[in-house]
C-alpha cells in the first residue's frame, strides 16, 4: 500500500475514491516516562522517552489508517495529515490522529 501526504502519486491514476480513513492512538505517558522527562526538562536537551512513545504512538496510527483503508478496498492512500493532541487533567496523555483518503491506483 502507497502513503503519501500529497493529494496524489506522480504516475500513478486514481481510479476509485472509497473514503476518508483515520486512525487513532491514545497513549499514556507513565510516572517513569514522565520523571524522566521532567529532570530532562530542568537540565536541558531532548527526551528520549517521550520521543520514542511519539514515534510508536504515530507508528501505530498509521497502522490502523492502513487497515482501515485496505477493509475499504483500497490500495493507497493520498493527503494523509498527522495531529498531535495532549490530554487529561495533568496532560498525561498522548493522542496521535492520522487522516487521508483512500483510493485505488492502476
Amino acid at each position: 500500500m502507497i502513503l503519501t501526504t500529497t493529494p496524489s502519486i506522480e504516475g500513478k491514476k486514481i481510479i476509485a475514491y472509497k473514503g476518508i480513513v483515520y486512525g487513532e492512538v491514545i497513549s499514556g505517558v507513565d510516572f517513569v516516562k514522565d520523571f524522566a522527562a521532567g529532570i530532562t526538562n530542568f537540565f536541558g536537551g531532548r527526551s528520549n522517552s517521550y520521543e520514542q512513545e511519539l514515534c510508536d504512538a504515530r507508528s501505530q496510527a498509521l497502522i490502523e489508517l492502513e487497515e482501515r483503508a485496505r477493509d475499504l478496498g483500497a490500495n493507497a492512500i493520498v493527503g494523509i495529515d498527522t495531529d498531535y493532541e495532549v490530554l487529561g487533567a495533568n496532560n498525561g496523555m498522548l493522542m496521535v490522529t492520522v487522516s487521508g483518503t483512500a483510493v485505488v491506483i492502476e
